[in-house]
């Protein structure tokens, strides 16, 4: 490969991995697949809500709310209208964000698969890129803390992130395999891009359904760049909980920390200029490492990092090849 990859496939979950999927949608087009997580998928209200995919979804779409979920301008009188039949109102969801959960749960019941009913509603708001479900089945992520064992979304969205995370597991990921469509599009990649996402349970899951991390290393082995994307900046997440639970599992939580985490799976990895002293330990994790500035807060910002993340994947197949 002499140049930037054109054809790339982001493993992703939530607001990190959404925004600079934006960016490489920008640059690729329909040549960007996002895999996204489905362990924080959840039931609500007799509807099927996929977090991760819908925070991919509308930012991809551009109608992302101001926190990086939900659409933008939306209202939540459905919400208080179930408060008021003494429904739980913990987990909101806004009054047209509702329309996709209602379509995804009928199609689903209707005999479709989650791939296919998510596929339709990116058609209709006519995304550019592709956004895959990492499989079919039924994936739950749950946490232990010394409650007990949590489902995740009461945990991050119920319980605040407040308690220290002591083990995390993901109940059904034994069954879970991936889908066609996941597998075509790794086939096709000529990179990729793990995102700024919790690596515990954003891209954690992705990794541990059967035969992905599989499909992955050996494409690394091929010579095909395989770019992470440290999300903990100065020590710090940069959205969610991340820092603290990697402290709570055992990892430290710092650039270096994510970088252990994906050593022998990544190629390259990419971190801010403040983390930029970390260089020499990443490198010696056999990890080719690029310092540029990793904040996304506006569309410019979200191009220039998806920029720098192609134009480094074509400077390892380069060195590769």
């Amino acid at each position: 490969m002499s140049s930037a990859p054109s054809r790339v496939v982001e493993l992703a979950g939530g607001v990190g991995g959404a925004r600079l999927g934006h960016g490489l949608q920008s640059i690729l087009g329909s040549a960007l697949s996002v895999v996204v997580n489905t362990g924080d998928d959840l039931e609500r209200h007799g509807l099927l809500v996929c977090p991760d995919h819908d925070t991919v979804l509308y930012t991809l779409a551009g109608i992302e709310g101001p926190f990086g979920w939900g659409i933008a301008g939306d209202t939540s009188a459905t919400m208080a209208q179930l408060g008021a039949y003494g429904e739980e109102t913990w987990f909101g969801l806004g009054d047209r964000d509702l329309a996709a959960h209602v379509v995804r749960t009928a199609r689903i019941r209707a005999g479709t698969s989650l791939t296919a009913a998510n596929l339709g509603l990116q058609r209709a708001l006519g995304l550019a890129a592709t956004i895959l479900p990492m499989t079919d089945e039924s994936v739950r992520t749950e946490v232990r803390t010394v409650e007990g064992w949590l489902e995740f979304q009461e945990y991050f969205v119920h319980r605040q992130q407040e308690p220290a995370v002591l083990e995390v597991r993901f109940r059904g990921i034994e069954t879970a395999a991936p889908t066609a469509e996941v597998r075509l599009a790794l086939d096709a990649a000529q990179a990729i891009v793990i995102a700024p996402s919790n690596p515990i349970v954003s891209v954690g899951p992705i990794l541990a359904v059967a035969g992905l991390r599989e499909m992955i290393e050996r494409a690394r082995s091929a010579g095909m760049p395989v770019v992470a994307v440290s999300g903990i900046v100065g020590g710090r997440a940069l959205k969610g909980p991340a820092d603290r639970m990697l402290a709570s599992l055992g990892h430290e939580p710092s650039a270096l920390g994510v970088a252990r985490i994906y050593a022998g799976l990544a190629t390259g990895f990419v971190v801010d200029p403040v983390d930029a002293h970390y260089t020499p330990e990443i490198e010696r994790l056999g990890l080719r490492t690029l310092v540029v500035d990793t904040i996304m807060v506006d569309d410019a910002s979200r191009a220039r990092v998806a920029a720098d993340v192609l134009a480094f994947a074509g400077t390892l197949a380069r060195a590769v090849g």
